[in-house]
């Protein structure tokens, strides 16, 4: 594989409850290796049918305040044409329509530039499946 591209596997645990997962430090991470100094695009990809990357602040509440939303817009009850799982969980499958399953963000002098306050997240609103794959690919 070219030096010009390189790409992980993240393992995460979101938990058996909805959770926002600041990724910001493992793609920080992956950068300092990958990039090597170098200009380039990091792609962040969640290869799942019920999870999406989202680049928000965390730790003031809007965390909280994104997964408030989304129980708003997506309420886990049984109008959703997509039936398996637990009650709601069509809603799910839903949520990558508005949380996408990826983002390409600029990398600078091998780092990440992002906003002062932007992080990098995982959004897992599915309490059946724990464990999540995230692939976090340099193009550089």
């Amino acid at each position: 594989m070219s030096d010009a591209f390189t790409t992980r596997v993240l393992n995460v645990a979101s938990g058996s409850r909805e959770r926002v997962v600041d990724l910001t430090q493992d793609c920080e991470a992956f950068l300092r290796e990958a990039a090597a100094g170098r200009d380039g695009l990091l792609n962040v990809f969640v290869p799942h049918a019920t999870a999406g990357v989202a680049i928000i602040e965390t730790g003031a509440g809007s965390d909280d305040d994104l997964l408030a939303a989304l129980r708003t817009l997506l309420p886990a009850d049984d109008r959703w044409q997509h039936r398996h799982g637990p009650s709601g969980h069509g809603r799910d499958h839903v949520l990558p329509a508005l949380v996408p399953p990826h983002a390409t963000l600029p990398v600078i002098d091998g780092r990440l530039e992002l906003g002062t306050w932007q992080s990098v997240c995982l959004v897992d609103t599915n309490i059946s499946n724990v464990d999540r794959e995230v692939r976090l690919s340099f193009l550089g």
